[in-house]
């Protein structure tokens, strides 16, 4: 029994640590993530539907 307990706690922590250095570059991915692409307005949206329509054939 203490040698489960001690493995849970052990993976617990490992959990732990792995989700506080993870935690930075998810947020950093998510906050970066909208500005990837092709802006939809303008010439951008032209192109866009543009590929969209040409693919299509």
């Amino acid at each position: 029994m203490f040698s489960l307990t001690h493995s849970a706690t052990i993976a617990l922590r490992m959990l732990t640590l792995a989700a506080l250095l993870m935690a930075p570059v998810g947020a950093l991915a998510y906050s970066k993530a909208s500005g990837l692409g092709i802006g939809k307005q303008g010439a951008g949206l032209v192109l866009f539907v543009t590929l969209q329509r040409q693919s299509m054939i």
